[in-house]
């Protein structure tokens, strides 16, 4: 099967350029698979990967104009030949190696921890079920950043739109009925940018590899502050 492959080293290119591999593929096989085929071929090419379980979220790729994770991938499903690229609005390292830097920057920026006014119990903060249930649909993320790096509004104002993902964590403690910050965690979304550069055009929602929809959480973050503001 055909692979082009993007290529960039910054010692030696001044931009990125496509490389075709032919790689044998058998039954089963990931898209990972299939790049390491490829680096055997050749050992300067670079990616990430770590577990190949969809659990680490550190393979995320374009493929074919999509952004997956490649070790959950399977080749029969693409067509051919299949373009492999690094991750859309990121600066790249090496081949398909971006800096995920400024992800990482609008992820912290939400404080993406339980923030908590009262004294801590003894032991455990309880929970009834149903508040419990509020929570799924938004702590299986990964950080893969398969939705932010997918999101226009993400590529255009990357220092200001918090993106997806972050947005998302942003609800998954908002929703949380252990925290006690939901002013000030209002208060830090406030802004033209860092929440309201969403325009709802949902490619976070297709390239999610966990079926999460940060989209959803962004409108309840915004039902939230209208609440808060009447």
């Amino acid at each position: 099967m055909q692979f082009l492959v993007s290529r960039f080293n910054p010692e030696r290119d001044e931009k990125p350029w496509m490389q075709t591999f032919e790689v044998e593929t058998w039954r089963g096989m990931m898209l990972r698979d299939a790049l390491l085929e490829i680096k055997r071929q050749d050992e300067s090419f670079a990616f990430r990967h770590s577990c190949g379980e969809g659990v680490c979220g550190s393979d995320g790729v374009n493929v074919n104009g999509t952004n997956r994770l490649a070790c959950i991938t399977p080749v029969s499903e693409l067509k051919a030949p299949v373009e492999v690229r690094p991750f859309p609005g990121r600066p790249i390292i090496r081949d398909l190696v971006v800096d995920m830097s400024q992800f990482y920057r609008q992820y912290r920026a939400v404080d993406p921890w339980l923030v908590r006014k009262d004294p801590m119990p003894e032991q455990e903060i309880l929970q009834s079920p149903e508040e419990r249930e509020k929570l799924d649909g938004l702590y299986e993320c990964i950080l893969c950043g398969c939705c932010s790096t997918a999101c226009p509004s993400f590529w255009w104002n990357p220092e200001k739109f918090h993106g997806p993902q972050a947005l998302l964590t942003a609800w998954r403690f908002l929703a949380d009925s252990r925290d006690q910050a939901e002013q000030e965690r209002l208060d830090a979304l406030e802004g033209p940018y860092r929440l309201f550069r969403c325009h709802t055009i949902m490619n976070c929602v297709e390239v999610c590899p966990k079926g999460l929809n940060p989209t959803k959480a962004i409108g309840h973050i915004k039902q939230l502050m209208l609440k808060n503001a009447i």
